[in-house]
């Protein structure tokens, strides 16, 4: 028997175990009231964390996949799930739809290569693990926000007035950011780090 391709075949046989697995995370997550902490008219997701974890153990590839779905979600929770999304829907679906989808792909993405780039530097295991963790949820802020103030400008200003728009998106980058960053600097740190350990990824 090759060795070679039974290490490969196994390898491969995990990683799409654990890559279905935080699908399938994202997925309850998304339709259950654990995925997202809905306050005072802000949605404070916590499906980050399954990116972020998916993005450090297995790579940039999987973080765009999971930040895919994640993204998709999101998208269909515009559908009468979500207040404020059902409002950029009725404005443009095409605008919401990359307002929910590409930048999370990007999130996910990034995290990945973001701890690649981390590993080839002389930083501890533990402290990459950490500092890409807490990028995920910063990159998915960043990216919704500039996304929806790029492409809802127009409209946020005539149906709100500017007044109105920034402190919105003052408290939305505030509340929002900060508090996911938290969650998944914390519990997603903890995970990455666990699975690793657990399924000897390095």
């Amino acid at each position: 028997m090759n060795t070679s391709k039974t290490s490969t075949a196994t390898f491969s046989t995990k990683y799409l175990v654990e890559l279905a697995l935080l699908v399938a995370i994202i997925l309850l997550m998304a339709f259950t009231p654990i995925g997202y902490i809905k306050t005072a008219g802000l949605e404070i997701t916590l499906i980050v964390i399954p990116v972020a974890v998916g993005a450090v153990t297995l790579g940039p590839t999987a973080g765009a996949i999971l930040g895919g779905v994640f993204g998709i979600t999101s998208f269909i929770q515009c559908f009468g799930m979500s207040a404020f999304g059902t409002i950029l829907l009725g404005v443009n679906p095409i605008l919401t739809f990359l307002v929910c989808v590409p930048t999370r792909i990007l999130e996910g993405w990034l995290t990945g290569l973001i701890y690649k780039g981390l590993r080839k530097t002389a930083l501890p295991s533990g402290v990459s693990i950490t500092l890409a963790n807490l990028c995920c949820p910063l990159l998915n802020t960043t990216f919704f926000m500039g996304a929806l103030v790029t492409l809802f400008a127009g409209t946020m200003r005539e149906q709100f007035g500017m007044t109105k728009v920034i402190p919105f998106i003052v408290m939305f980058v505030g509340v929002n950011g900060v508090v996911e960053a938290l969650v998944c600097f914390v519990i997603g740190a903890a995970v990455s780090g666990a699975l690793k350990k657990a399924l000897h990824y390095s």
